[in-house]
C-alpha cells in the first residue's frame, strides 16, 4: 500500500524528531495545560519554547486556543495516529521480510547438511 507524503504528514515526522517537542506531546496527554505551564518544565528561554510550540502546531499535534491572557494547549491525537499506522504498516512490512530471509538461511543451512555436500 503506498502512502502519500504530504507535507503534513511530513511535518509530523519533523515535530517527532526533537525530544522537547516529543516532551510537549506526552505532557498534553494528560490533558490541557497553559503554555505557561507546558514551558515551567524545560530549561530555555521562552522564545525557544514557542518556536517549538509553533513546530507542534503547523504539525496539527497541538492545538491552542486564547482566552483572556491565557494560551492553553490539547493535544490532537489523529496526526499520532496516522504516523503510528504508516510505522506499523513498515514493522510488518520488515518483520515479514526478516521471517523470509530466516526461513531462506535456514534451507541453506539445511541442503548444507545433505550427504555429498561440501
Amino acid at each position: 500500500m503506498a502512502v502519500s507524503h504530504t507535507a503534513s504528514f511530513d511535518n509530523t515526522f519533523i515535530a517527532l524528531a526533537d525530544p522537547t517537542r516529543r516532551s510537549v506531546i506526552e505532557m498534553l496527554t494528560a490533558g490541557p495545560r497553559s503554555v505557561t505551564e507546558l514551558a515551567r518544565s524545560f530549561t530555555i528561554a521562552l522564545p525557544t519554547f514557542m518556536a517549538h510550540l509553533r513546530i507542534l502546531e503547523r504539525a496539527g499535534l497541538v492545538k491552542t486556543r486564547k482566552a483572556g491572557r491565557v494560551r492553553t494547549c490539547t493535544l490532537d491525537a489523529s496526526k499520532l495516529t496516522a504516523a503510528e499506522a504508516w510505522m506499523n504498516r513498515q514493522r510488518q512490512l520488515w518483520e515479514t521480510r526478516l521471517d523470509q530471509m530466516d526461513a531462506y538461511v535456514k534451507q541453506l543451512h539445511e541442503e548444507e547438511k545433505k550427504p555429498g555436500r561440501k
